[in-house]
């Protein structure tokens, strides 16, 4: 991912915290030969330094990526933003956020570690919902998935959030930016 060095966040702890609050992304390998990308929610465990996720058994990418460099994308909050928006002379532009991570990756076909993973990924959602749903898989559900656990060998974050603009453009873009009902990315333009 091209960052330019105003956008670059080197925090490995803000890259963390955010993979945790964006954790659905892409899965991106090679399959014979060509890009492939699976959608799919990812958890990170901090203490192995990796993200685990799973992938369904007819999905052809888990056969082949052992053997491979492979790359996760994450994405937060993201909008348009208007030069109408500036004080000053200034081009239409899009503020996100951002998290690659490159890495090689191992598969998890035992079904007790499957079961884990399973388990680990839906107390991390269902932890959030008001009442949540206690796991109970039958194993030839698990059958059907295979896990994944992908070593984090490179991490990359990017917050393009109007960094090189001034600090009273930067107020007026998320004062517009809420307006619009872009709440999280105004929140998110405030809290760097």
């Amino acid at each position: 991912m091209y960052i330019p060095k105003q956008f670059k966040i080197s925090d490995r702890a803000e890259a963390r915290a955010f993979i945790q609050a964006n954790s659905f992304g892409q899965l991106i390998s090679t399959v014979d030969g060509r890009l492939f990308s699976s959608h799919i929610p990812f958890l990170l465990d901090e203490t192995r330094e990796s993200l685990l996720c799973h992938v369904a058994r007819a999905n052809p990418q888990w056969k082949e990526i052992e053997k491979q460099e492979i790359l996760v994308t994450l994405q937060g909050p993201h909008d348009y933003i208007s030069p109408s928006w500036y004080e000053s002379a200034g081009v239409p532009t899009w503020n996100y956020q951002a998290v690659h991570v490159y890495g090689s990756a191992r598969i998890i076909d035992n079904p007790s570690d499957l079961k884990a993973l399973v388990e680990s990924l839906t107390e991390a959602h269902e932890a959030l919902r008001p009442d949540p749903w206690q796991s109970e898989f039958k194993p030839q559900l698990l059958n059907a998935i295979v896990g994944i656990e992908i070593e984090i060998e490179e991490l990359q974050c990017k917050y393009k959030l109007s960094q090189n603009r001034s600090a009273q453009e930067r107020e007026r873009i998320t004062e517009a930016l809420l307006a619009e009902d872009s709440a999280p990315l105004s929140r998110a333009m405030k809290k760097l």
